[in-house]
């Protein structure tokens, strides 16, 4: 494959902004794993976490907008038979959304000065209901997953990985399945990578353990402090330095993906990361040079 090296002139990402359909509450145990068993927490949990956002980012690039991940739908809250009857138990043990008519991501998006319309590529971190809640308002766009990910929504009852077919498959969609390839010394420790521009600038890499083909995008232009969007890797980018995973995948994966992530935040000694549900990842966005928007030299 082509060398992916970071881009040397700047001005190729104006700017990224984290916008969020609605918030999610769920378990404790799902943020934090706390070693017991997923189906025996989520059984017998009482409690819940405070709100957190369901962050989509929108990515400012030269050749158009890049959207990473696309929220939660809001006809999850609404229609009574978004969710499989057999499953409405565990779907509701699992997460409680809130998601207000103005927050749905044409209406976020439209807000922020955007069209929908004009968003070019859409990269999804997994397959989970939380992360493509927006396809039916993206049949324009390219929409890229990982080979690996696509696989999950083909094996046996995929809904109850948390993976909704029917929401996923939807006429006139542009999917793109996306095979890593072998990755330069440059994005070390990881092994496989894809250019999503063909510019260096926006990176796919694999980020495997909360489901076995998540994915997470290195964003980066000249100078400025790349970023690194995680879907779920982690919820807290606290937790994620604490070695702290996840209540939600494989355990052993979670633990060496990001044990990859902080190498890699080690080698390049600075590099914001930014899950979708972490409550500081907006702010933190925010202060960094593609957050303020003077990301261009």
């Amino acid at each position: 494959m082509p060398l992916i090296a970071a881009p040397r002139r700047t001005g190729t990402i104006s700017r990224v902004r984290a916008l969020s359909t609605g918030t999610v509450r769920i378990r404790p145990e799902h943020v934090a794993s706390s070693g017991t068993p997923e189906l025996w927490w989520l059984m017998t949990s009482r409690r819940w976490t405070e709100p957190l956002p369901i962050n989509v980012y929108v990515i400012e690039h030269r050749d158009g907008l890049v959207l990473f991940d696309a929220g939660q739908d809001r006809a999850s809250v609404l229609d009574p038979d978004y969710f499989p009857k057999a499953l409405r138990g565990i779907y509701g043990r699992l997460a409680h959304f809130d998601i207000a008519e103005e927050q749905t991501l044409p209406r976020l998006m439209e807000r922020a000065g955007y069209s929908i319309g004009d968003v070019r590529k859409v990269v999804i971190s997994h397959l989970h209901q939380d992360h493509i809640g927006a396809l039916a308002d993206l049949a324009h766009a390219e929409l890229y997953v990982s080979a690996a990910e696509w696989r999950t929504l083909h094996a046996p009852f995929p809904e109850l990985a948390g993976v909704l077919r029917n929401h996923i498959e939807l006429p006139g969609l542009r999917w793109r399945h996306v095979d890593l390839e072998t990755s330069p010394d440059s994005l070390d420790p990881f092994a496989s990578a894809h250019d999503l521009m063909g510019d260096g600038s926006l990176v796919l890499v694999p980020t495997p353990g909360h489901t076995p083909g998540s994915m997470s995008l290195l964003v980066r232009d000249g100078d400025a402090t790349p970023l690194f969007l995680c879907g779920d890797l982690t919820y807290s980018c606290d937790l994620l330095h604490e070695g702290v995973v996840p209540g939600v995948g494989n355990a052993h994966q979670l633990r060496q993906t990001t044990k990859l992530v902080t190498g890699f935040e080690q080698k390049l000694g600075r590099l914001e990361i930014l899950a979708a549900h972490d409550p500081t990842a907006a702010a933190r966005l925010g202060a960094t040079e593609f957050g303020r928007g003077i990301a261009t030299g």
